[in-house]
């Protein structure tokens, strides 16, 4: 307690600059989840896409960020444990997110996507297990976690095969692409605006005061859904066909249709993974704050004071503006060659698979999930349409996050220990 009360103002000072730092680390890494496959497929430049992710993830960030946040991130540690030496907690926290900010900056520096939520609950569980104790960790989420690296990429890539596969059959393989993209595109538009509407009450709008029953939410989403088909086929129902077009230049227009899909299908995307993931780097940072604030009194909830939510937010958009193009590159255009009609299966495969994981509770990477949608989309074209040299040091970047983080938190955390016990 003595430490919390003489050195309070430093350690909420240390919390928020590697709480910026992770937010950093966060728009830096995970900005590719939205907007990699628009730029992949030319659909949008690098400069476009990271000004229009910027928009769309400070304003997830900040509208809907969260009013309230849990002091133990996902769950994975007992806050019993630590009620009577809330300094560690302190620490610990604070040395999670220098862990985790560390290890998505260099990862983003090599343009390897990672996992921001991996990162920074591997480094809560390295603090914990060694600087507090093994039983402070629930190891069944970490189980969890270890599972979704096959389970979340398997479900996207599948999804994204068929969704791929189901363009080519009723559109790019017929007599007439124009003719059938006018009849069945308004489908794809009607259900991407279905899912990306889930998406983003599920993982969004909750934290505004708009916390729609589950039932409720779906049918805000089949109306959206609806409203968006219809307005769809009265648009794409006015594209003139020159009688005279090439088969080339029919796939060129209904590949045009497409990539206007896939933006917005990145908006949403962009939206609610900055509405979720700003999690990762404030979640920690309300932790020590509450602690602090209260003289070390441990609750399960930390209200966000007011500068928490702008600080995660402006930290994303700092990340992706400076960082955020190497890791873009490499889900956009080092995995294998996107086409919009190819980035728009991905991106609406890998949006469909956050619903359904988030519906069965399993934990999740969206990181992990768009590449195991590229993925799918690549292999739709057979094996021969992969880099496999990049997908190898993706997987690897993949494994060692946990170990990595949970390694540096350990070092930061010990660190840490000495300097206040001085």
């Amino acid at each position: 307690m003595d430490i919390i009360q003489s050195y309070g103002l430093i350690l909420i000072i240390l919390a928020a600059v590697f709480g910026f730092l992770m937010a950093y680390g966060v728009g830096a890494n995970d900005v590719a989840n939205a907007m990699g496959t628009s730029v992949g497929s030319k659909a949008l430049t690098i400069k476009q896409a990271i000004f229009i992710a910027a928009i769309f993830e400070f304003a997830g960030a900040y509208l809907a960020g969260g009013s309230v946040t849990s002091t133990i991130r996902g769950g994975i540690t007992d806050a019993a444990f630590f009620v009577d030496t809330p300094e560690l907690m302190v620490y610990g926290m604070i040395a999670a997110l220098l862990a985790a900010a560390t290890w998505l900056i260099v990862a983003s520096y090599y343009g390897w996507p990672v996992s921001t939520t991996h990162s920074i609950v591997g480094s809560i569980i390295g603090f914990a297990a060694v600087g507090v104790g093994v039983d402070a960790v629930h190891w069944d989420k970490v189980g969890g976690i270890v599972g979704s690296w096959v389970v979340t990429p398997v479900i996207a890539g599948i999804m994204a095969y068929l969704f791929f596969m189901s363009a080519q059959k009723l559109i790019f393989d017929t007599d007439n692409p124009i003719v059938n993209a006018k009849k069945y595109v308004p489908f794809y538009m009607a259900f991407a605006a279905f899912i990306m509407s889930l998406v983003t009450v599920q993982k969004g709008l909750k934290h505004i005061g708009l916390d729609l029953s589950t039932l409720h939410g779906y049918y805000l989403a089949l109306s959206l859904g609806a409203i968006i088909g219809l307005i769809g086929k009265l648009v794409i129902s006015r594209i003139k066909i020159d009688p005279a077009a090439d088969k080339k230049m029919q796939f060129n227009n209904v590949e045009r249709i497409f990539s206007v899909l896939m933006i917005t299908t990145a908006c949403c995307m962009a939206f609610a993974h900055g509405s979720n993931d700003v999690a990762n780097a404030i979640g920690p940072l309300a932790a020590v704050v509450s602690v602090v604030s209260s003289g070390g009194v441990i609750t399960n909830n930390a209200s966000l004071a007011w500068w928490i939510l702008p600080l995660g937010g402006i930290g994303i958009v700092i990340g992706l503006a400076t960082l955020g193009a190497r890791v873009i590159k490499t889900v956009g255009t080092a995995i294998t060659h996107l086409t919009p009609s190819r980035g728009f299966a991905a991106e609406l495969s890998a949006a469909s698979t956050v619903v359904i994981a988030s519906g069965a509770g399993l934990p999740i990477s969206t990181t992990q999930t768009l590449v195991g949608a590229v993925l799918g989309v690549g292999l739709a074209r057979g094996i021969a349409a992969l880099n496999l040299g990049v997908v190898r040091n993706i997987f690897i970047s993949w494994v060692i996050t946990l170990p990595v983080g949970a390694g540096l938190a350990i070092i930061f955390f010990y660190i840490l220990r000495f300097l206040f016990s001085l």
